[in-house]
């Protein structure tokens, strides 16, 4: 049947509408039977040319009783794989060709009505020797670093003592006891997340970033290390292989590569953290040692108390030389001197005071017989009398006076009234008065 027949209906007998011709025009109620769709495939499949393919061979059987030999080939890069087929005699024309060899074909596309797989039928199959792969690594390792994967800013300190170490290595290998004896001897209560994986090999990738991506996901684990031992270069190149390199970069965890010998440099131990030369240099970059750090903390207990010591001693000097002091040592002996110094302005203060005394005394004494020389009273007292009118007029002359003014005679002892019987003019004269009592 072509594609413009027809068919009839499988129960009613009715006809069925011819095939579409086109893939857009199929609907549910007309469709294209398998045997179409198949067809199609295989001429478009048949169009296309010969092609290069490069990947791993993970499976080979060539040991079988026909002349073709299966071979199935991974890329590097991703968990992606194709059939290919070829001649024995091909093959085997190849020295080297096995599995886990990075090899390019020259094959075109055929796909397989019947079972509707498509594979690859080879004519040539070249292995890519290791100066081509390394020189891929030169290339690799320059676009990364353009990009900045390598660059000591993006290196994250390593925990002092993380809760949980997480550990890629191989199955049973002597790295992994390497790592976990040697830390454990250094702290004896470090805990392993350890993740056992291909470390070499067509599955070796895949498998070390999904270990990758399960570590860094667990929040327990502060620090990953990804390690095995050492080996042939080829064995060493997934360790450089991009995919694994981008996936340790996006890592939010700490990564410490411990890949093969010193003097091997993969990929990774560049994008890593820190780079560890073997792995037991890897297990004592991850943890502390118990016994120096122990060490270490007596010597700084020690330092410390030696300095609190030293501390505590020049105080108690200082302390004791205050307390020598004479103030200290008797409080009230900080007010004799101002006591002393009070006293002594006391009693100039008193000795100004009666010397300012006694001669405002002796000035007096001398005003008071000053005053009493000069007084009336001491005129009086020789016997002389001080006459008034009664107005209050002292009487200096006759003249004040007529006769019959009563005056007032002050004497020594008293006083008199008197009154005036006559006058006479004549200075030398005195007046006459006559005593009214």
């Amino acid at each position: 049947m072509t594609e413009q027949s027809t068919a009839t209906g499988a129960s009613d007998g009715a006809p069925r509408a011819p095939l579409p011709t086109k893939a857009l025009d199929t609907t549910p109620e007309n469709p294209w039977p398998v045997r179409l769709l198949s067809s199609k495939i295989a001429d478009y499949v048949a169009r296309m040319p010969s092609v290069w393919v490069e990947g791993q061979i993970v499976e080979l059987n060539a040991h079988n009783s026909s002349g073709t030999a299966w071979v199935t080939l991974r890329d590097t890069d991703v968990d992606m794989s194709v059939t290919v087929t070829m001649a024995k005699r091909v093959l085997l024309a190849i020295p080297g060709i096995e599995v886990g060899a990075h090899v390019v074909v020259h094959a075109k596309p055929e796909y397989w009505v019947k079972r509707g797989t498509l594979q690859l039928s080879a004519r040539n199959i070249r292995a890519v020797g290791i100066g081509d792969l390394l020189a891929r690594v030169e290339q690799l390792k320059r676009l990364l670093a353009a990009e900045g994967l390598f660059d000591r800013e993006r290196k994250r300190p390593l925990p002092f003592l993380p809760r949980k170490v997480g550990l890629v290595c191989a199955p049973k290998a002597k790295a992994r006891d390497d790592v976990v004896v040697n830390a454990r001897d250094r702290w004896p209560q470090v805990r392993f997340e350890v993740r056992e994986v291909a470390v070499q090999g067509p599955s070796c990738v895949g498998q070390v970033v999904r270990a990758l991506g399960e570590l860094d996901a667990d929040p327990e684990v502060e620090v990953i290390v990804v390690t095995r031992g050492g080996g042939a270069t080829e064995d060493l190149l997934p360790f450089s292989n991009e995919a694994m390199v981008r996936a340790a970069a996006a890592c939010r965890t700490p990564i410490v590569s411990a890949i093969g010998h010193e003097t091997d440099n993969p990929l990774l131990d560049l994008v890593a953290d820190y780079r560890a030369s073997t792995p037991t240099d890897a297990a004592k970059r991850v943890v502390p040692d118990v016994a120096h750090e122990r060490e270490a903390l007596r010597a700084v207990r020690h330092r410390l108390r030696a300095i609190v010591r030293h501390r505590l001693d020049g105080e108690e000097h200082r302390l004791a030389a205050l307390r020598s002091r004479p103030v200290l040592v008797d409080p009230t002996r900080i007010l004799d001197t101002h006591v002393a110094q009070l006293d002594g302005i006391r009693d100039r203060s008193r000795r100004a005071f009666d010397t300012h005394v006694q001669a405002a005394a002796a000035q007096v004494a001398t005003l008071r017989t000053a005053l009493r020389t000069l007084s009336p009273q001491a005129t009086l007292d020789r016997g002389y009398a001080v006459l008034r009118t009664a107005d209050g007029e002292v009487v200096r002359s006759p003249d004040q006076v007529d006769v019959g003014d009563p005056l007032t005679a002050l004497v020594a002892r008293g006083r008199l009234d008197l009154e005036v019987t006559g006058a006479d003019g004549d200075d030398d004269a005195p007046p006459v008065i006559g005593s009214t009592s």
